[in-house]
């Protein structure tokens, strides 16, 4: 069926669209909760952690061909490298520059990110690489003229089992009860014995973790891998944080998946000719959203922190 703008579209075609955009926001959400707790905590904008998403997916592939590890051990063994590297950016370039000011903070997210996509592009070469799934993940199923895959399936429940396990990690451990007092106000919670240095490193060990999930789902998804591919969803997860409400992990996870639904349900919808320009609506529809709600979805105005 031709597309010709915002006409009607058959319902099945609807539903097509609304099931691609829950496994990209899936993808959105996983990434932009790294973004948010990060940021809730240091007030950094960590733009090197869309390129924990490719470490996370080069790792996965190494595993696979070099140790013949299942996918399950693959996915586990690419969380834990990816979490490993989060603390080593972590330690290296942002804790001596904690507390100095946001440009500078940015600043070196920025060096980071670059330093690793340049180190990736030297190491691993620059030409994108195949990326193998188990077979039974590209099992394709028609249901009412639906289609999808195992690895579609495999995406939205895997996101949506992290995220349940994360609430309830910040909610019923003392570890995460902690994480969300140094969110709150980082200096009251030093005072009260709270070990912030901890509390970061945990921060960037459960983001890298969920980022590198996030590069092994697209990797899968898209039968594909490159240096640079943690760039642009990078850059639309932290989008998808602001959307929800940066500083907030609901926020973000509900920010991932209006943003993944927005981004397809536009390009599935208007003509074939715009389809190139989903990347530019994604941005469009970030001002539109800061013009209605600056603070995002669930945010809410920030008060001072000291």
């Amino acid at each position: 069926m031709q597309r010709k703008g915002f006409e009607r579209v058959s319902g099945t075609y609807l539903l097509q669209q609304l099931i691609n955009g829950i496994s990209l926001g899936s993808i959105y959400a996983l990434v932009a909760i790294g973004y948010t707790m990060v940021y809730g905590i240091l007030r950094l904008i960590n733009f090197a952690h869309g390129d924990i998403l490719m470490v996370g997916a080069y790792s996965a592939l190494g595993l696979a061909m070099s140790l013949h590890l299942p996918f399950w051990a693959v996915l586990a063994g690419s969380m834990l490298i990816a979490a490993l590297t989060g603390v080593l950016v972590e330690r290296a370039a942002f804790r001596p520059v904690r507390g100095a000011p946001e440009e500078v903070t940015m600043i070196t997210s920025l060096a980071v990110s670059i330093f690793l996509e340049n180190l990736g592009t030297m190491v691993l070469s620059p030409q994108p690489r195949k990326f193998l799934v188990p077979d039974y993940l590209l099992v394709i199923h028609n249901w009412g003229g639906l289609t999808f895959n195992n690895m579609t399936i495999l995406i939205v429940v895997l996101a949506v089992g992290l995220m349940l396990a994360l609430t309830l990690f910040v909610t019923r451990t003392n570890l995460g009860i902690a994480m969300r007092a140094s969110s709150e106000n980082l200096q009251a919670a030093q005072l009260m014995g709270i070990n912030i240095n901890r509390i970061v490193a945990t921060a960037f060990i459960i983001g890298s973790g969920l980022a590198a999930v996030a590069g092994v789902m697209l990797g899968g998804q898209y039968g594909r891998i490159d240096p640079l591919m943690g760039f642009v969803p990078g850059l639309k997860a932290f989008v998808a944080a602001v959307i929800g409400g940066i500083g907030n992990i609901a926020g973000a996870a509900v920010g991932g998946y209006v943003l993944g639904l927005a981004e397809v349900l536009l390009v599935g919808l208007l003509p074939p000719s715009l389809s190139g320009f989903r990347d530019a609506f994604v941005f469009i529809f970030l001002i539109l959203m800061l013009l209605i709600r600056p603070v995002g979805i669930l945010g809410s105005v920030e008060r001072g922190r000291a």
